[in-house]
């Protein structure tokens, strides 16, 4: 029996139709995933569902493929709008995700003709408006711009049969909470509505208590678990020689992809920055980039052109790098769960991956945090610093003094190992280069804890 009788038998025992199977089979999956296994048949069996597991065990897969199931009586090839009114409704609480959800229906859904499309903030509203007007069956949308568009009138939620939150817990951190209930008041009472994250909290027990009705509960890992594949690591080291161990732990690895998190959009910009000038390729996502930028910089990061991409948690769910090797937190998470979501942007889909955190003695009460979260305890490790690295002013106080000045690591350029001094044309642009005074700019550095 070849490779692909071996996928259609095990994807065949979910009873998926043969155009769903096809299109599974030439993604080249061999077998479905725990999270797969168990969902798929009470999504197709109509059950509503709570689904927890950790993140890049195919969690979009598992209800994408018996959503496009349950749909199949309803595709049609007619022309006419009326005949595709939106019949699922999937939310997420990021464009980066939702973009990634639609690309796995269109994926998935390539052989049947059911139409999607998806629809999120940070661009022209207008342009999206054609594709919702000429009829979809399958919705992915943010909920703020899903709302923008119910006010235009652009569309109409009468006829959702299927709702899906994904990745649930954070649209509640993020404080979607009263964009939800007015979406959902829009919906009909008589649907499927199925729950998809990597942690539920207990606020999110209580949103299942109140919009879903007798749901099945399916959790392929222990909560808030981090990949058994990924190796984790600590490193510590001065805040203000951050940076300089930062450029040498890339280079020591010899990767040529690392994903770097920080907490604040300023610091994603300048640690770009400072890699740049440091001769390696470099963008930024956060969230003062338009999407356009977003998607240009994930793009880039995809394809090799650009070496080290540093994100905010915008980019801690929903991205999926495939082989993505390294992970470094060049800041920790202000939430423990993040960290979680953070590393598992590597080893995705069974591969091995390695995370790396550099913590400052302010931070340790966040790794502290984190360990508890885990259940595990990290050694304290000592981070490189480059040996040609001399410090030119002296070290920073603690954030929080009245003296604090912006980041040491944002004054000088890096200076190679062995160096005196740094090329002539690595230079350190200023800070208040990004657009705001010097003193300001200091000023957010210390309260950003």
């Amino acid at each position: 029996m070849d490779e692909n009788s071996v996928t259609k038998l095990l994807f065949s025992s979910l009873a998926l139709d043969p155009l769903i199977l096809r299109a599974i089979e030439e993604t080249g999956y061999t077998e479905p995933t725990p999270i797969q296994d168990q969902a798929i048949p009470h999504v197709i069996a109509g059950r509503d569902l709570m689904a927890m597991a950790q993140t890049g065990t195919g969690k979009t897969a598992a209800f994408t493929l018996p959503m496009l199931q349950r749909l199949l009586p309803h595709a049609s090839t007619s022309a006419s709008p009326a005949r595709h009114p939106i019949r699922a409704l999937v939310l997420t609480p990021t464009r980066e995700l939702a973009i990634q959800v639609h690309e796995s229906v269109v994926t998935y859904s390539k052989h049947v003709p059911l139409r999607t499309t998806v629809v999120y903030g940070g661009t022209d509203i207008k342009a999206q408006k054609p594709a919702l007007m000429n009829g979809v069956e399958i919705l992915v949308a943010t909920p703020g711009r899903l709302l923008d568009h119910v006010e235009s009138r652009n569309l109409q939620l009468n006829q959702v049969q299927i709702l899906i939150l994904d990745e649930a817990d954070r649209m509640l951190d993020m404080g979607f909470m009263p964009d939800l209930k007015r979406i959902l008041a829009l919906l009909p009472k008589q649907r499927q509505t199925l729950l998809f994250s990597a942690t539920f909290s207990e606020d999110i027990k209580k949103l299942a208590q109140e919009f879903l009705v007798d749901p099945i509960t399916v959790e392929t890992a222990r909560r808030n678990a981090a990949g058994e594949n990924i190796k984790q690591s600590v490193l510590m080291v001065n805040h203000h020689d951050k940076f300089h161990a930062l450029v040498e732990l890339i280079r020591s690895r010899g990767v040529n992809q690392v994903l770097i998190f920080t907490r604040t959009k300023l610091s994603a910009a300048h640690v770009a920055k400072q890699l740049a000038h440091s001769g390696l390729t470099a963008d930024a996502i956060h969230g003062d980039k338009t999407q356009q930028e977003r998607i240009k910089a994930l793009d880039a990061f995809k394809s090799g052109t650009v070496m080290a991409l540093v994100a905010t948690d915008v980019a801690a769910r929903g991205l999926d790098i495939d082989q993505l090797p390294l992970v470094i937190n060049f800041e920790l998470p202000t939430h423990a769960e993040d960290y979680v979501h953070r590393i598992g942007r590597t080893g995705r889909a069974g591969a091995s991956g390695e995370a790396v955190s550099l913590v400052d003695s302010e931070e340790e009460r966040r790794l502290v945090e984190i360990e508890k979260l885990l259940n595990r305890k990290f050694p304290r490790e000592a981070a490189v610093v480059p040996s040609g690295y001399q410090r030119s002013v002296k070290p920073v106080p603690a954030r929080g003094h009245k003296s604090a000045p912006a980041d040491d690591w944002f004054s000088k350029p890096y200076v190679p190992s062995g160096a005196s001094k740094p090329a002539e044309e690595i230079s350190v642009a200023p800070v208040a280069s990004i657009g705001k005074p010097k003193q300001q700019v200091a000023a957010l550095f210390r309260i950003r804890n």
